[in-house]
């Protein structure tokens, strides 16, 4: 069992490369990507990082995701700044206000009250 838990799994070097691989790929928001498909990328490389054995909580994506949307997104982090303690937000509180001021910017270019 652990000479195949050790072939599919990797060794614990092999294991730490993984991880600092896929913790590498949290980059920036791209201006193409929507915030679901941001986030579910960031969720995916969690996931993937867990899996591996690694612990990483969602305060981890939560900090990421604060620092790496485009500027659009300033005023919902600086009002979430503003009237809430950004180290106690879930993650879900988050992307809800970000996925809500995507829909209203969408909503006025399309002209759609």
């Amino acid at each position: 069992m652990d000479y195949l838990k050790a072939e599919y799994y990797g060794d614990d070097h092999i294991k730490d490369m993984q991880v600092l691989n896929l913790v590498r790929d949290f980059q920036k928001m791209k201006e193409s990507e929507t915030i679901k498909e941001y986030s579910d990328r960031l969720v995916s490389i969690a996931n993937r990082v867990r899996l591996l054995g690694s612990e990483f909580k969602d305060s981890r994506i939560v900090e990421n995701i604060q620092v790496t949307v485009p500027e659009k997104f300033e005023a919902t982090i600086t009002t979430l700044e503003n009237t809430k303690n950004l180290s106690k937000i879930t993650l879900a509180e988050l992307l809800n206000s970000l996925k809500s001021q995507e829909q209203r910017r969408v909503m006025r270019e399309y002209g759609i009250r």
